[in-house]
Parts: structure tokens; C-alpha cells; sequence
């Protein structure tokens, strides 16, 4: 888009008056619809606006007007200024609101506190434009319309951009994290479990060595049971013998 020059409209008053540039020039030079420009030579629009001569303000030159005369697909350029100004600084502070918007910006303040706690008071004073006393007096319920504030959302209120708004979000989450809730117990790491054993393990039992060991179980059983019967016939034995004798 091309530069406008100063005063868009009192510049086209001008050109519409003294000279004969087709309402399409002058448009593309204002940056102006050229139905507007033709308004504005009816007599429909800009009444009562003082013509802006071009040429004294060093925007433009009368070559380059009589050139375009000439040329109607010429295109008008503004002249390069003779003075460089340098770029104004933005100025750091709270942002402006308009004068019919100022008393939504309490309902505002309030829906930032309960939406996004974890903005800071100067992230909520540049959002709104606010002071840090109001911000106070919101959060302890101490302003003076408490009752009846509710909270709405700045964005639909106009009073700051989604993606203002999304970018202090952002900002406030990278230096104050949402703590985690403790959870129960969960896996080993995989660095846990595939590591290398650096000490002597339970060997688990398997089936193997359960059979095994059942069998054994159970050989140990017979050896325990079997020498107990022999002892037993020879105590008969003996008895028998005993009792002949007595006989």
C-alpha cells in the first residue's frame, strides 16, 4: 500500500480544485476510493474541509502534476522529503483505552484474575490499560462496584487483541509453570531396566527346577518312610524270638 500523504482528504480538496487529474489519480495518490474523490468534487463529501496545497507542503512538484496532466495512466508519486525525521520510539506504559470503554475495564480485570491467575499485574496493566491499586482492589473485593462487576472477556470488550492476550499467557506460563499433581506409582524408566546387572539376583524358580525339586521332595519322603519298615519286622523278629524262648 502506498504512503497517504498529509491530510488525504484536504490534499484531494486541492487537487480537485486546481488541477485537472482524473479521479483515479487522485485516489491512488490520497489513498482514497475514486468514488469518494468524486463525492468530493459534487460536493457530497468533505464539506467545509480547506483545500492542502501539495506543492508548499513538499509532498509533490508541478512537474510531476503536469506530468500526470499529460499522462492519465500516470501514477503520482510522493517527493522524498528534503528533512529526515527520526522514527518516534513507542513509548513502555500502560495502553491507552477510550474515554466510552474505560468503565468495562474493571469487568475485564476480573475475568483476567479468574481465567488466568498466573498474569502479573504489570502483564494485566498492559493488556488494559490499568493501574496496579485497581488490580489490588479487584482480587481482595475491595473496589468500590465489586458488587456489581462480572466478568468479561477484554477481547470481546475491545479493549486488547487475541493475540496480545495470548502472548502474556505465554510469557506468564514459561516463567511460572502449572505445578504437576503428584501421581502414584508408575514404571521404571527403560535407563532403569535395561541396564546392566551390577549385582547377584533371586534366581526366580522355574518349572524345571520346581519338577525337580518335587521330585526330590518326594525321593526324600520314601527315604525317610522306608527305613522305618525293616526296623519294624526286626522288632518283630525279636519279639517272636523272646516269646519262644519263654515258652
Amino acid at each position: 500500500m502506498a504512503i497517504a500523504p498529509l491530510m488525504p482528504k484536504a490534499t484531494a480538496v486541492w487537487l480537485v480544485e486546481n488541477t485537472a487529474l482524473s479521479f483515479d489519480q487522485i485516489a491512488q495518490f490520497c489513498n482514497l476510493h475514486p468514488l469518494e474523490v468524486k463525492a468530493i468534487a459534487d460536493g457530497d463529501a468533505a464539506q467545509g474541509i480547506k483545500g492542502l496545497d501539495p506543492i508548499l507542503t513538499g509532498q509533490l512538484t508541478r512537474e510531476e502534476i503536469a506530468d500526470a496532466e499529460a499522462h492519465p495512466d500516470h501514477r503520482l508519486h510522493i517527493a522524498d522529503p528534503k528533512v529526515r525525521l527520526p522514527e518516534a520510539k513507542q513509548k513502555k506504559g500502560p495502553r491507552y483505552t477510550p474515554v466510552s470503554r474505560r468503565q468495562d475495564r474493571p469487568n475485564a480485570i476480573l475475568w483476567l484474575v479468574r481465567n488466568h491467575p498466573e498474569l502479573k499485574d504489570s502483564q494485566i496493566m498492559r493488556l488494559v490499560g490499568t493501574t496496579k491499586s485497581t488490580i489490588l482492589a479487584i482480587r481482595e473485593r475491595t473496589h468500590w462496584n465489586s458488587t456489581n462487576l462480572t466478568p468479561l472477556d477484554p477481547v470481546t470488550l475491545g479493549l486488547c487483541s487475541q493475540i496480545d492476550l495470548d502472548l502474556e499467557v505465554q510469557r506468564a506460563a514459561k516463567e511460572k509453570p502449572v505445578p504437576v499433581e503428584a501421581q502414584g506409582a508408575t514404571l521404571l524408566p527403560a535407563s532403569v531396566t535395561t541396564a546392566p546387572s551390577t549385582g547377584e539376583y533371586l534366581k526366580q524358580p522355574t518349572r524345571s527346577s520346581c519338577a525337580s525339586s518335587s521330585h526330590c521332595s518326594s525321593s526324600s519322603n520314601s527315604d525317610s518312610v522306608s527305613p522305618g519298615k525293616p526296623t519294624m519286622k526286626v522288632l518283630r523278629k525279636t519279639r517272636s524270638g523272646h516269646s519262644a524262648r519263654h515258652r
